[in-house]
């Protein structure tokens, strides 16, 4: 390390951050826990000790890109390495390379692609959606023997939220991931030492926060983000355990379909007008027939009506037929939904809001068997639409199949099941009194 290069002592997390090993490291959790900071340092302690090392970072804007670390590490490496506006980028003696990066669209990918990068820090990772995450990924790589890791910091909420909570926080992975690939470092406001001495007001504003917002800025809670949709949805209340539906409750079927998913799932409606997503269908690149055929091999039971979205009736300009004729033949006979999307997103509201029951405990009109596990992994995923408050933003698409289908069922105005008819005692009485006469007659 250059003799005019000075670094304060990182906190604890911000160490556990400096000599991770993992490929892929998330830091933060929570605001002010000394996350840029922690990135900074890090970006460059690699460029000094990795002779021709090639580093990306990336934030979602430029403006937020240049404020809070370009600007930085002209003060930070000045005298050390040299930056080059035209390209971004820091260069130093070594031929280490840092360059900053954008992604503020898809588009803005495309100059990433088919580059190598050795390490790529990601700051405020929840900000970009799981695809663009799934192509940065592809860039890091090199016939070399430097590190090859990505590391990330972020905060609950955003656009990326579901992909980083699954990964980091719930440790749910899917095929092909490698769960010792995946490191979280939480850190809070408590935990910057720096801050705490520096600006205690900071954390005074935070811990003055309204609820909802100090459980996710100051405690860093994952269940909790500015900018969700279903505030209403509490894991702890809305899902439950299975149990078998009784025979005389209402079941209907719901669904949203499409080449990229079919979402579809088994609604049963007690007495009480309760509601409990008790069976879930969630599989992509099914063709119509595929997609009726699955459908109708997964229900045993009879089915009160079938919700599916309006456009299910459009038909196909080659064949003539749509997907409502494609699952009338194989007797699911579809009921068109109502399509309003605001009015339909309250309605749901409604169903979820938690109230006191019989008992006195929080429940809803809406339940969630724990085996739906892509609904419980959507609903709370979903976030305002940034032009109409009343309205889901529709990206990231892939969380709004299993919504948009509870959302039709919503809209359907489903009706509660009957009470089982009690027999009448007096009347069973009076049948055994005939057949005894008869009996004794005979």
């Amino acid at each position: 390390m250059p003799s005019n290069l000075t670094i304060q002592q990182p906190n604890e997390k911000q160490r556990l951050f400096f000599t991770a090993k993992n490929k892929f490291i998330a830091y933060g959790g929570a605001r002010g826990g000394g996350k840029s900071w922690a990135v900074r340092k890090k970006a460059w302690l690699l460029a000094l000790n990795y002779s021709g090392i090639k580093i990306l970072l990336l934030r979602r804007t430029y403006p937020e890109l240049r404020e809070n670390h370009i600007i930085p590490l002209m003060s930070e490496l000045k005298g050390i390495a040299i930056y080059k506006e035209t390209d971004k980028s820091f260069t130093f003696p070594n031929g280490s390379r840092l360059k900053f990066g954008y992604c503020d669209n898809e588009s803005d990918l495309l100059q990433y692609q088919g580059n190598e990068y050795d390490v790529i820090f990601i700051d405020e990772a929840t900000q970009i959606p799981e695809k663009w995450f799934d192509i940065l990924k592809a860039c890091v790589r090199g016939a070399n023997k430097f590190p090859k890791r990505i590391y990330l910091t972020c905060n609950p909420g955003g656009v990326g939220h579901a992909w980083v909570k699954r990964l980091f926080i719930d440790r749910q992975f899917k095929t092909g991931e490698n769960p010792d690939d995946y490191l979280f470092i939480p850190a809070k406001v408590y935990d910057n030492t720096a801050l705490l001495q520096q600006d205690a007001e900071y954390v005074k504003m935070l811990e003055s926060l309204p609820e909802d917002l100090r459980k996710a800025w100051l405690e860093g809670n994952w269940n909790l983000f500015v900018g969700q949709y279903f505030t209403e949805w509490k894991e702890e209340i809305h899902v439950i355990e299975p149990f078998t539906i009784p025979s005389n409750w209402r079941i209907f079927f719901t669904m949203d379909y499409g080449l990229d998913m079919l979402a579809g799932y088994w609604i049963a409606l007690d007495e009480q007008g309760k509601a409990y997503v008790y069976r879930e269908v969630y599989q992509s690149g099914l063709i119509m027939s595929d997609a009726a055929r699955l459908v109708k091999s997964m229900t045993d039971e009879p089915i009160y009506a079938w919700y599916a979205p309006p456009d299910l009736w459009n038909r196909r300009q080659d064949t003539g037929r749509s997907v409502a004729d494609a699952f009338a033949e194989y007797g699911i006979p579809l009921i068109k939904a109502q399509n309003n999307r605001a009015q339909g997103w309250l309605d749901m509201k409604e169903w979820l809001k938690p109230v006191q029951d019989e008992t006195g405990r929080l429940s809803a009109n809406l339940l969630v068997f724990r085996n739906c596990i892509n609904l419980i992994r959507c609903i709370p995923a979903l976030i305002y639409d940034s032009k109409n408050p009343d309205d889901v933003a529709t990206e990231p698409h892939e969380y709004t199949h299993g919504p948009d289908a509870i959302r039709y069922f919503v809209a359907g105005r489903p009706t509660p099941a009957q009470k089982p008819i009690e027999p009448d005692e007096s009347y069973i009485e009076f049948e055994s009194q005939i057949d005894n006469f008869i009996s004794f007659g005979g």
